[in-house]
């Protein structure tokens, strides 16, 4: 069941509707914070959706290289399952 959550983002406050754990909502807020203000101190954006929209491209790059590391991660070990796998049902 969706829970109403309050949320402060750039100052501004915010009503989430999420089925999410509450600390979760306030974990995921609190980083997308975190993300606008450091788009403020290295940049002077004129607009807040300037904000916005450089802290999704910066979240959005962190979001990648991330899952790139996971797949390639995830591709080395099913290799090294497989090769796991092999290695018993030989023995075995």
């Amino acid at each position: 069941m969706k829970r109403a959550i309050d949320v402060e983002i750039m100052g501004e406050k915010l009503t989430l509707r999420s089925d999410a754990e509450e600390s979760h909502v306030r974990k995921v807020a609190g980083y997308v914070d975190r993300k606008m203000q450091e788009v403020l101190k290295t940049t002077r954006p004129a607009a807040r959706s300037s904000v916005a929209m450089l802290a999704a491209l910066n979240i959005a790059d962190e979001y990648q290289r991330l899952k790139d590391h996971y797949d390639a991660v995830s591709q080395r070990l099913n290799v090294l399952l497989k090769r796991l796998s092999t290695n018993l049902t030989e023995e075995g």
